[in-house]
């Protein structure tokens, strides 16, 4: 994935008169750590919403996501390739036993490329191929392939745009109808304000079907500005949210606490 240093740092150092032209900002961006957050990494709790609370329509969801840069931004069109691998699961924790309900594997390879417009670093964008599945067998198996193409786009210091769609390969026989649930694109716009302790998220996935939706909202605060932590509330509203229960439909509100990547998040 991209190097972790955010585009506003950037953006800044070009706003107080610094030289930068398209090749200083990709060598300062290669100098960043290798190892980095993909994704947010969050523990998150909640239950449904329009229902009373019981054991059964109640969760904590988590999800861990990092990446692997292999190469410095030096391969053909400035590209550089990485690793990534993104963990969801749905943890049924007011059980009796405590079963973990649906664990999602997503490991990713792919090609990443800088965003330079008139010498500022204003993206990122990225191809790659991506396997998902749930590990389970027989009836419970749920499984897919796509190749993804994706941006993200700072639009200035608060605001960034996202997009992304993938050519998908559903190689699962018990999901044949995922893109019916799943969708086929989605979009999401990022607010966080000037000292950067309040973020404002939303994503919408395109389902196959007409005019229909999934929707992610994510509002995120963190106390201090030296940490990476943040007080974190997501609601989800559709289908898709976990491979097991895919065709099922979902409202849920969870609360809990994230740890982001220095720059906007990704979807």
């Amino acid at each position: 994935m991209i190097s972790q240093i955010t585009s506003a740092q950037v953006l800044s150092k070009v706003a107080v008169g610094e030289v930068y032209n398209a090749d200083s900002v990709r060598a300062e961006l290669d100098k960043m750590p290798y190892f980095t957050l993909f994704k947010d990494n969050y523990f998150i709790g909640g239950t449904t919403i329009g229902h009373k609370p019981t054991a059964a329509n109640s969760d904590v969801k988590f999800q861990l996501s990092i990446s692997q840069r292999l190469t410095k931004s030096k391969l053909p069109f400035d590209t550089y390739l990485f690793l990534q691998y993104t963990q969801k699961a749905f943890w049924n924790v007011f059980q009796e036993s405590l079963p973990m309900k649906d664990l999602n594997f997503n490991p990713g390879i792919g090609l990443g490329h800088l965003i330079i417009h008139k010498n500022k670093y204003i993206g990122k964008g990225y191809l790659m191929l991506e396997h998902e599945s749930n590990g389970r067998d027989s009836t419970a198996s749920r499984s897919w392939n796509k190749v993804t193409f994706a941006a993200a786009i700072v639009l200035n210091k608060n605001w960034e745009a996202q997009f992304s769609t993938w050519i998908p390969i559903v190689d699962g026989k018990n999901n044949k109808d995922l893109l019916k649930y799943k969708g086929i694109f989605q979009v999401a716009a990022n607010y966080r304000t000037d000292n950067k302790r309040f973020n404002c998220g939303i994503v919408l996935m395109k389902r196959k079907t007409w005019l229909s939706f999934n929707t992610q909202v994510e509002l995120s605060y963190k106390f201090n500005n030296n940490e990476n932590q943040y007080l974190f509330l997501q609601y989800y509203n559709g289908y898709g949210e976990g491979l097991l229960d895919y065709n099922k439909f979902h409202s849920m509100l969870r609360v809990g606490i994230v740890i982001k990547p220095q720059n906007f998040s990704i979807y």
